[in-house]
């Protein structure tokens, strides 16, 4: 193989795509925090609240593990509720989960993405649309979560309601 093919290689493990990550916040004028190397955290003002986006890189594994919590909390008494709700949520996602964090009880949109062979605009791109499609699953059931983050039970019909794909905006 040439020295030429051996640079290319399409199959080379990507640099810290937390870089890309960088570029995007500086685009949409985001302020974030990179802690490390290997670590930035965001916090987004969407329709319906404000989600804090962590991006964990992962050297050894070229895979990016990305996280964008809630800014609600899940009383103690709704955890088994909210566990069902969240299962149910899960069903209908094509990429990432929910999940609600054991020891803040606050629920979380999570996925883990490879890297490997991805070239440094390509997993920008990648990286954009993770994004967007966590934003838009976060907005997409906030009101369910929201919900749940109340101490007082809700009716059965409200979080039916909430778990309902609306079409338009009021």
């Amino acid at each position: 193989m040439s020295q030429i093919a051996e640079e290319l290689d399409p199959f080379d493990d990507v640099s810290n795509p937390l870089d890309s990550v960088e570029d995007i916040f500086f685009n949409n004028d985001w302020s974030f925090d990179r802690p490390t190397e290997d670590e930035l955290t965001v916090t987004v003002t969407g329709k319906m609240g404000s989600y804090v986006m962590t991006f964990l890189w992962q050297e050894d594994f070229s895979a990016m593990q990305f996280s964008c919590l809630y800014d609600l909390i899940i009383p103690e008494g709704r955890l088994g509720e909210a566990a069902t709700t969240t299962a149910a949520i899960n069903t209908s996602l094509w990429l990432g989960h929910f999940d609600i964090r054991p020891g803040n009880r606050t629920p979380c949109f999570r996925h883990t993405t490879l890297f490997r062979g991805v070239t440094g605009c390509s997993g920008a791109e990648h990286i954009e649309d993770l994004v967007d499609i966590a934003l838009s699953e976060c907005e997409r059931y906030y009101s369910a979560f929201d919900l749940l983050s109340k101490e007082e039970p809700s009716e059965s019909a409200d979080l039916s309601l909430a778990l309902l794909d609306s079409a338009g905006e009021a």
